[in-house]
């Protein structure tokens, strides 16, 4: 089966990280959030998707250069103007060549959602669209929808206002789609699939939906980014090994992968890269540190992410925060909550920062 993975946006909410990097590309507990992604769509029988690309797209054509990840594989479609999501769709699916049933997944979007039982259910109704829906307790920052008793969509809310939903279901941003869908979308143009192809669909009777309570995580904000790594660490995500590749289990919910000095204090869930050294009266909680990080004596990393070869200098400390790849921390400041340090950022001794977002 074939399914276009959509990865083409500019991960704004979690700049200054995606400025050189592409949201997909960042690390969820050391592995490319794409390649989980598409190790989901594998795990149900996809073994080919085409990659709907407009924000650095090279970046992905690099990391796989022989065209397959997580047993894949790969095609890229790159848009030469922003299409939305159904343009997208269309635009990728097309150069793909996909003339039969096909998958679409967002590429920000992690999750143990059931594909297969979708698929059957597509099927079954003999419907030109289905969705895939999962229920949240506020639904006001997504599409909402209501359907009848044997799946039928009967309308398609965005953004309801709180506490006036008719229903907790949301579009999951995972569909199951007919080729004919391609023809509702026209040609090189910007067109949002949430608010009118479906909403076409749903006036003509075609569109269903499926609710499926699996986990499922939107990794587009700083806290969520946070969050979907820290669940696999505590065992919320269903996961067949370790949560990283190569991971190693040496304590009460303490991770290690390869070789690395740990010299301080270390409360778990905690994931700590390749190489890193964690300095004498040093503390790392509930935290990953990447490979290749120097965390010294006195400093203190709490509930956040820290990507490969970061240092954070004597004394400093970071609470809730994501501090990029090849960052320095400077000694005593204090990164606290929700702040994102960028990709070889400097932060100045003492400096203190919430809420902050620092480039390099």
């Amino acid at each position: 089966m074939k399914a276009v993975v959509l990865v083409g946006g500019e991960g704004t909410r979690l700049r200054p990280l995606t400025l050189s990097v592409p949201k997909q590309m960042l690390p969820i507990a050391e592995q490319p959030m794409i390649e989980r992604v598409l190790g989901q769509l594998r795990r149900h029988g996809v073994d080919e998707a085409v990659l709907s690309l407009g924000y650095l797209p090279d970046a992905f054509a690099l990391a796989y250069p022989d065209g397959v990840a997580a047993g894949v594989r790969l095609s890229y479609a790159v848009e030469p103007t922003p299409l939305d999501t159904a343009g997208a769709i269309r635009f990728a699916a097309t150069a793909a060549g996909i003339e039969e049933t096909f998958i679409v997944v967002n590429g920000d979007v992690l999750t143990d959602m059931d594909f297969s039982a979708l698929v059957d259910f597509h099927s079954r109704r003999g419907a030109e669209g289905s969705i895939g829906l999962h229920p949240v307790d506020d639904p006001s920052a997504f599409g909402v929808v209501p359907t009848a008793v044997d799946g039928r969509v009967t309308a398609f809310i965005e953004k309801p206002p709180r506490g006036q939903s008719p229903t907790n279901l949301i579009n999951a941003g995972v569909y199951v789609l007919e080729p004919s869908v391609l023809e509702r979308i026209p040609e090189g143009c910007r067109v949002s699939i949430e608010r009118e192809t479906f909403p076409a669909m749903v006036a003509d009777g075609s569109l269903y939906a499926l609710a499926d309570a699996s986990y499922w995580i939107d990794t587009g904000t700083p806290e969520a980014y946070c969050d979907a790594q820290f669940d696999l660490l505590e065992g919320r995500r269903v996961s067949d090994g370790p949560p990283a590749p190569g991971a190693r289990l040496v304590g009460p919910g303490i991770w290690e992968i390869g070789s690395v000095r740990v010299e301080g204090r270390i409360r778990g869930p905690v994931l700590i890269g390749d190489g890193t050294l964690i300095a004498p009266g040093a503390s790392v909680s509930r935290s990953i540190v990447g490979p290749g990080c120097v965390v010294e004596a006195g400093a203190a990393v709490e509930r956040s992410v820290v990507l490969g070869g970061a240092k954070i200098a004597q004394g400093a400390s970071v609470v809730g925060s994501v501090i990029g790849g090849r960052a320095v921390l400077g000694e005593r400041c204090e990164v606290l909550p929700l702040s994102v340090v960028g990709f070889d950022a400097v932060v100045a001794p003492g400096s203190v920062l919430e809420g902050a977002r620092v480039s390099a």
